[in-house]
């Protein structure tokens, strides 16, 4: 397994200085499931410049979007013995921007991630500033996305351990974002539990309570946190090899299919991602094998 992860994984996600063309994609990167932080790929995006908050506000404040709301930042997460999903709030986006900039208090942790194209569905107003997609991506992976993700909150909204079916490609409009990263050749050093789905419900008097999600079947979900795992509980972890990067303001990165991630922000980072459908291929296939494997191992 070392010398898989040597041959396949870099020790530092490589940098590119501009956008690769469709061919240069496709080979050096997608086909050997390998990210890569991509720079000077968003300069043509007027929203790079235009997207602060006040801009956000006057363009889009009476917008009502989707909202996790989470007592910790943590929305699908593993708390006790339940997978513990966000309270989902409708909001105007001004109020969600009154909290980032300090004018008003709400329970919990904000964050707009509703990931189901909600740039498109909800911000229609801010799609001139940006493309419909990525045209070499597009080009190179032969499709349009499945999903343009508009994503705000504050400094304490994180993204659990977790992988992804689709090929990711990650833009930071304004701050950064900090990832935590896996290949999929970790698989048997990271664990799987089952759980019992629960949904955290807002209160009249502004306190969290989980309910049980109980006509949902149990979820399998990553219990480590990642940032201070307990290797007496979980050993094998002390195997993996974690990629650390940050992607800073106007840069993109390419995370690939199947990749475990693990995301922290700055407060009030603004990003976009465009999510295209993986190819089920033989990168699929080996990931199926090796997870069989560890399962019928009795890894995790």
């Amino acid at each position: 397994m070392v010398m898989l992860f040597e041959l396949s994984v870099p020790l530092a996600v490589p940098y590119l200085d501009k956008p690769p063309g469709p061919l240069h994609f496709c080979r050096d990167w997608v086909c050997p499931n390998r990210p890569c932080i991509i720079r000077n790929a968003l300069q043509h995006w007027p929203a790079l410049q235009k997207w602060s908050l006040p801009y956000l506000r006057a363009t889009a404040g009476s917008a009502e979007v989707s909202v996790a709301v989470t007592p910790d930042g943590y929305a699908d997460a593993v708390r006790g013995d339940r997978f513990v999903m966000p309270a989902e709030l409708r909001l105007p986006l001004s109020c969600v921007l009154d909290v980032l900039e300090g004018r008003a208090q709400h329970p919990g942790v904000l964050y707009v991630q509703k990931q189901c194209s909600n740039l498109l569905t909800e911000l229609p107003q801010l799609l001139p500033d940006l493309e419909p997609h990525v045209p070499w991506a597009s080009e190179a992976l032969g499709k349009m996305p499945d999903a343009v993700n508009f994503w705000l909150g504050e400094a304490a909204a994180v993204t659990s351990l977790h992988k992804d079916h689709y090929e990711n490609l990650y833009c930071v409009v304004s701050g950064e974002k900090h990832f935590l990263l896996h290949p999929p050749s970790d698989r048997p050093f990271i664990p799987y539990e089952l759980y019992t789905p629960a949904t955290y419900q807002l209160t009249e008097e502004g306190s969290f309570k989980m309910v049980d999600e109980e006509a949902m079947e149990k979820v399998p979900w990553i219990p480590l946190d990642p940032l201070a795992p307990d290797l007496a509980q979980y050993p094998s972890y002390s195997q993996a090899q974690a990629l650390h990067c940050t992607v800073q303001t106007g840069e993109m990165l390419y995370l690939p299919a199947l990749w475990f991630h693990h995301v922290q922000q700055s407060h009030g980072c603004v990003a976009v991602n465009f999510w295209y459908d993986m190819e089920y291929d033989l990168k699929y296939s080996y990931f199926q094998l090796l997870d069989s494997l560890t399962k019928a191992s009795g890894l995790h």
